[in-house]
C-alpha cells in the first residue's frame, strides 16, 4: 500500500511468454517490502528442487532458470543496495530439503491437524483449460502439479481425485487419466505431461550421469559463491538433496504401478 509508484498497463495485456520475469517482480515487491517495514531480509520458501531443479535440468533447449536460485538473489541483494543504499538478505530456509520433507515438516507442527496446505493451488494454467464442470481444478500433470503429487505422497498425506483434472496417474493411457467430461485432451497438454515427468525423473537420476559431473561441480561453485560457503562444505549438502529427491521419486513411481502411463514414459528403470 506504500510503494510509490503505480503500474497503468495499456490497451494490451501486459505479455510475458516465458515467465521468467516473474522472480525479478516478486523479489522487488517482496524486498520493497522489507525496506518499508525495515526488516532487511526476505525468507525465500522453495524448497530445492523447485530452487535448484531449473538451473540443473533446464527444460528442453531453453536455459537454465535462476529465478528463484540463490545466485539470482544475490544480484537482487545488489541491486537493492545500489537503489536504496539498503542490504536486504534473501534467505532460503528450505533449500536443502525436498518439497515433501518441508511439507512434512510443516505438517509436523500441528501434529498433523493442520489442512490449510489442501487448500493451496501449484498449478499454472487457468480455469479455461482445467475446468470440470464448470468448476476450476489443478491440471494434475504439469510440473508444478506433479512435484506437488510427488511432495504429497512422500509427506505421506493424501488429496481427494478431483483436486486434479487428470485424476488417476496410474491410468495406462494419458486420456484415460482424465477427469469423465473433460473433452480439452490437447497435444499441449500431453507435452506439458510429458515434459514434468522427464524433469523429475531426470533430476532424480542426475547424480547416476556422467555427463552431470561438471554441471554439478559448477552449481556447486556457483552456490558456495552466492552463499558465502565452501564448496566443500555445499557439495554435500546438494548430494543428498538430489538423493531424497531421486528416494521420493522411486517410491512415488512404484505406488503408480508398471501400468501407469507416467511411468511408461520415464526414461528410467523405476524398479532399480
Amino acid at each position: 500500500m506504500t510503494l510509490p509508484y503505480q503500474v497503468k498497463p495499456g490497451a494490451s495485456r501486459f505479455i510475458e511468454s516465458t515467465a521468467r520475469s516473474r522472480g525479478f517482480k516478486f523479489a522487488v515487491l517482496s524486498g520493497a517490502a522489507a525496506y518499508f517495514a525495515k526488516a532487511g531480509k526476505v525468507i525465500v520458501p522453495e524448497s530445492g528442487q523447485g530452487a535448484l531443479g531449473p538451473t540443473l535440468v533446464p527444460v528442453g533447449q531453453a536455459y537454465e532458470d535462476y529465478r528463484n536460485h540463490p545466485r539470482f538473489m544475490k544480484h537482487m541483494t545488489a541491486f537493492f543496495q545500489a537503489l536504496l543504499g539498503y542490504d536486504i538478505a534473501f534467505v532460503f530456509l528450505r533449500l536443502w530439503f525436498t518439497k515433501g520433507e518441508t511439507l512434512k515438516a510443516y505438517m509436523a507442527l500441528s501434529k498433523g491437524k493442520n489442512t490449510e496446505w489442501s487448500k493451496t493451488r501449484s498449478c499454472w494454467q487457468d480455469n479455461r483449460h482445467v475446468s470440470v464442470d464448470n468448476h476450476r481444478r489443478q491440471c494434475g500433470i504439469c510440473a508444478a502439479c506433479m512435484l506437488r503429487r510427488l511432495s504429497v505422497h512422500a509427506a505421506d498425506l493424501n488429496e481427494p481425485a478431483d483436486t486434479y483434472v487428470w485424476e488417476n496417474l496410474s491410468a495406462p493411457t494419458f486420456d484415460a487419466g482424465a477427469a469423465k467430461g473433460f473433452d480439452k485432451k490437447t497435444r499441449v497438454q500431453k507435452h506439458y505431461a510429458i515434459a514434468g515427468t522427464l524433469h523429475l525423473d531426470h533430476l532424480a537420476y542426475l547424480k547416476q550421469s556422467r555427463a552431470a559431473e561438471r554441471p554439478l561441480d559448477l552449481a556447486a561453485f556457483q552456490l558456495a559463491r552466492a552463499l558465502g560457503e565452501p564448496e566443500a562444505v555445499i557439495r554435500p549438502k546438494l548430494d543428498r538433496l538430489l538423493s531424497q529427491h531421486q528416494k521420493e521419486w522411486k517410491t512415488n513411481m512404484n505406488s503408480l504401478g508398471p501400468q501407469s502411463f507416467v511411468v511408461q514414459w520415464a526414461d528410467n528403470d523405476q524398479s532399480a
